[in-house]
């Protein structure tokens, strides 16, 4: 009898859809910082930012996505928080 609460077929479902969720909330988190740029910055970036941070910490290492989104909103941050600066638009 083993101790493991799943057997290996159930654990890797389990795993599989925590990683779908992960992947719909990287490329949510994508697409938000994307529009911040044309939009409000600050009004998407926080939570496209928390968005790419819990999907990340959803998956393990070597996930792509999640780096993706987090590394696509660090930019899209710098860069609107340039054009606002740039433009004179509010922030919020």
């Amino acid at each position: 009898m083993s101790t493991e609460p799943f057997t290996s077929i159930e654990a890797e479902q389990d795993r599989s859809h925590t990683e779908a969720v992960a992947g719909y909330l990287a490329s949510l988190a994508i697409f938000a910082s994307l529009i911040s740029l044309a939009w409000h910055p600050i009004r998407l970036l926080a939570p496209a930012m928390l968005l790419a941070l819990i999907s990340a910490g959803m998956t393990g290492r070597g996930k792509r996505l999640p780096l993706v989104a987090v590394l696509t909103v660090a930019v899209c941050f710098f860069l609107g928080m340039m054009i606002t600066v740039i433009t004179g638009r509010a922030l919020w």
